[in-house]
């Protein structure tokens, strides 16, 4: 008995084996990128400059290389009256005249017109409506030495709401450079207040980040940009895709829902913005920020 008991162990134990060593077997998969998507990244703001719309094309998974440009397309904003035509300035990048400028309350609509079909169609559009600015009263800096490794900078800025339901975007710059220069750093906000003065966080700077780093004197400045409710929710649901699923083992990811018809990834946005500035006062790493009088 004791010896038929110890080979029922052994078979038990080399099933066991068995079973666990399947579970590290490499597993192929095979990703479907036969079906080739139009990508359009466009803004149109009430800044004078020349504004940009890119095309590119969707890739395989494990294309390593910058998005393939999609040149020759014919690209146009209309405005209700007027024809705003794009010229390609280098490929798949098609930008205004320099001295084109969003009005506000108007609804844009982004035309374009490819050379060749991708994914079966050679027409796109998008629509977007420009809300008027929100100005930004001042911008207030807060370093906290003891918050993260090598402390925190919170910046906060003030502007007054207003009745009816706006969308925020707030952007971050240091001597003029954009320190929220991906998707992923946007802060987005609905108005969650009443017709009020509001004082708030809108970015929090880490100095473990080198790129991140404030030293004293340099420029911060908020832009404060009025979006509609369909862009903020697609930053978000980009950032939510980007960040990952949660749990891990959770379904996979929708496709997230722009405003380009025929099946385009993608946004065109038309918006209006407001910037303020401050200095950034003089400060020891570890210890608490002092502005000193000059």
């Amino acid at each position: 008995m004791k010896a038929l008991f110890k080979i029922k162990n052994i078979l038990l134990l080399a099933v066991v084996v068995q079973f666990l060593s399947g579970c590290t077997e490499r597993i192929n998969l095979d990703l479907d990128d036969s079906t080739i998507r139009l990508v359009v990244e466009g803004t149109l703001t009430t800044d004078v400059t020349e504004h940009t719309v890119r095309l590119t094309t969707t890739t395989s998974y494990y294309y390593t290389q910058a998005p393939p440009p999609v040149s020759g397309a014919r690209v146009s904003i209309f405005d209700g009256e007027h024809t705003i035509e794009l010229h390609e300035t280098e490929p798949g990048v098609y930008k205004t005249d320099a001295d084109v400028f969003g009005v506000p309350n108007t609804t844009y609509t982004l035309n374009i017109e490819l050379a060749e079909e991708i994914g079966g169609f050679k027409t796109y559009t998008a629509q977007s409506t420009l809300s008027p600015a929100i100005k930004v009263d001042s911008v207030a800096l807060d370093y906290q030495p003891k918050l993260g490794s090598k402390g925190l900078w919170f910046i906060k800025a003030k502007w007054t709401s207003r009745p009816g339901d706006d969308f925020y975007r707030f952007l971050t710059y240091r001597n003029g450079k954009l320190l929220s220069d991906s998707l992923t750093k946007w802060l987005t906000s609905d108005d969650l207040y009443e017709p009020d003065t509001i004082f708030t966080i809108v970015d929090v700077l880490s100095l473990e980040e080198e790129v991140n780093r404030l030293n004293p004197y340099d420029t911060v400045t908020i832009e404060l940009d009025i979006i509609d409710k369909s862009f903020m929710t697609f930053i978000q649901d980009a950032q939510s895709e980007s960040f990952g699923s949660n749990p891990l083992f959770s379904g996979p990811p929708a496709n997230v829902k722009g405003n380009i018809s025929n099946g385009a990834i993608g946004y065109f946005s038309a918006y209006s913005y407001s910037r303020c500035s401050t200095l950034v006062p003089e400060f020891e790493e570890g210890k608490k920020a002092v502005r000193k009088k000059k």
